[in-house]
């Protein structure tokens, strides 16, 4: 089955993400001995476009049988992609997803159009079955009739099958039975149930052969078993040959070589032992009860299976610990006989430091001189920013982003942080409902330039300021978080990294921005020693992320942007 779809955005722009064709379970093919499992997912090309080749799902000689695939669309700027059921029947082999997708009259925002009714088809015809013949007002011309009639058979009722259909207002009958002729077996005449031509009969009392005509039994057209032939001449008798010795009847003549009338044998003369033998001097080793040698029969030299000192102690032996060079169970170990920390330094002064559940250490083990109840990222929802608001002066000139402008803010990770979206600090965004042709994109890339997380191309943000609780100049002026997603999570490990954000498309007045005020070819963020790391910079002419940046070439005397990194 090929499958067929596009997806465009409402102003005919390609969307991107992924299509994904479940089946309930494995799929067997006995045949051709395969057996096929697991999701197919298929990426949509540049134009908004997939295609992908698919068992029908009426295929045959598959088991389960009766499925159908489960169809989930996960596409940027859509948080909730959609899941549903479809049916791909081999009847249809080419298959465009827009034909099928199901739609939701219930929403407001738009109207179903039902499509015009297709013309009544004409009825099919019928099948009737039953043991007598047709009734003549059963039926319109074309229907079928199908009978079934017992018939005993070498002592077996079976069935025959005949096949009528009406023509002209009457049943005609189609032919013989469905399955063949039958044979049937008589033994005094041609007298039988079958009224088929071509069926057999078998006359027991003379092995003639009789085949059913049009009219009727005919002529026989065979035997079984043919003429009797001529008896055959007697033959001579043979000659009698001599008789021999007549030998003592009920008497065995030899055994073993020793012949008499009754014949005794010893254990010698069948090479056997005599039963005197076992036990006795010159004899065998006779067994115990148990299968061993008993100690009578041991030489002296065995000893006769009691120990005659241990440790150097005869006698009813005890050894104590030192005997074997052991310790008294009683004896306790100290940690430091055996090289150890003891339990008690955990967590304890001059001891050693404990972890928690988590792995970490715990707040009470940290040394006064660190900074404790100050604000943190996380205590805002974020993972990490690129520093906190709060300390930042409120600029007097509103700034709007760039088009094409990668605006770069620098992060510092300090422990591994999974994150899967990043924040911009808005000033004006009224989301993409209000600014339907803006385009975005937002990534993050480590300390040597590499892209290590990406949101492709996005065309919907939700607009800022309208998170609960927001307060009536943040709301309505469209202040705050705007989150991008990324394509999924990515754990950050310990190290610096820049958060980018990008307007690829649009107008230059369509998103406006929260930064921090610059009055020098430098931002005040550019402040370093050893390596050279620019907390602030910016990228133009820039039409979507690269998979590289080189902070040597960005323009760094820009207004930093405030960005934050987040896992939503």
């Amino acid at each position: 089955m090929r499958v067929r779809g596009r997806y465009l955005s409402p102003n005919g722009q390609p969307l991107s993400g992924s299509v994904t064709f479940r089946a309930p379970a494995q799929l067997t093919f006995p045949e051709a001995d395969v057996i096929l499992g697991g999701p197919v997912t298929v990426q949509l090309d540049a134009q908004g476009a997939v295609e992908v080749t698919l068992p029908a799902t009426d295929a045959p000689d598959m088991d389960p049988s009766g499925w159908a695939y489960v169809l989930t669309e996960q596409l940027s700027g859509i948080s909730a992609g959609r899941s549903y059921n479809i049916v791909l029947p081999a009847a249809y082999p080419d298959v465009d997803l827009a034909d099928i997708a199901p739609t939701d009259p219930s929403k407001p925002n738009y109207v179903g159009v039902p499509g015009p009714q297709g013309p009544e088809g004409a009825p099919g015809s019928r099948i009737y079955s039953g043991t007598a013949a047709p009734d003549p007002a059963l039926g319109v011309d074309g229907d079928v009739y199908v009978r079934y009639e017992s018939v005993e058979f070498l002592g077996v009722t079976s069935t025959t099958v005949s096949t009528w259909q009406r023509t002209a207002g009457m049943w005609t009958q189609l032919g013989g039975d469905v399955r063949g002729a039958a044979w049937y077996v008589n033994d005094t005449s041609t007298s039988s149930a079958s009224t088929r031509p071509g069926d057999m009969l078998l006359r027991t009392d003379t092995g003639d052969i009789w085949q059913r005509g049009p009219s009727g039994w005919g002529a026989s057209i065979g035997n079984l078993k043919g003429p009797q032939g001529a008896p055959g001449a007697k033959g001579d008798q043979g000659e009698t040959g001599p008789a021999g010795a007549p030998g003592a009847p009920g008497v065995v003549q030899s055994v073993n070589g020793v012949s008499a009338a009754d014949v005794v044998l010893s254990a010698a003369d069948v090479g056997a032992l005599a039963t005197t033998a076992a036990g006795s001097a010159g004899g065998v080793a006779q067994l115990d009860a148990t299968g061993k040698v008993p100690a009578e029969q041991l030489p002296d030299t065995s000893g006769t299976g009691a120990v005659e000192s241990v440790n150097g102690q005869s006698g009813v032996v005890v050894l104590a610990a030192a005997d074997v060079g052991a310790a008294a169970t009683s004896h306790t170990h100290t940690a430091a006989q055996v090289g150890a920390i003891a339990t008690t330094a955990r967590g304890a002064a001059s001891g050693v430091a404990s972890l928690d559940s988590s792995g970490r250490l715990p707040v009470e083990q940290l040394p006064s001189t660190t900074t404790r109840n100050t604000w943190a990222p996380a205590a805002l929802g974020f993972q990490a920013w690129s520093c906190d608001p709060a300390h930042v002066s409120n600029p007097t000139t509103v700034k709007a982003a760039v088009l094409k402008r990668i605006y770069l803010s620098g992060i510092y990770i300090s422990e591994p942080t999974p994150v899967n979206a990043v924040a911009i600090f808005a000033r004006g965004w009224a989301g993409s409902s209000a600014v339907p042709a803006a385009r975005f994109y937002a990534g993050i890339y480590n300390e040597s330039g590499a892209r290590v997380a990406t949101s492709g191309q996005v065309s919907s943000l939700p607009a800022a300021g309208q998170i609960t609780g927001t307060a009536p100049g943040g709301r309505n002026n469209h202040i705050g978080a705007v989150p991008v997603p990324l394509s999924g999570i990515v754990t950050l490990q310990p190290g610096r990294y820049w958060s980018a954000f990008l307007l690829s498309a649009g107008s230059a007045t369509d998103f406006y921005y929260m930064h921090i005020q610059n009055e020098s070819p430098s931002a005040p963020a550019n402040f370093f020693l050893g390596s050279a790391f620019q907390r602030a910079l910016c990228l133009d002419s820039q039409t979507s992320l690269p998979s590289t940046v080189n902070q040597s070439s960005g323009e760094v005397g820009l207004d930093p942007a405030i960005m934050a990194l987040a896992l939503v």
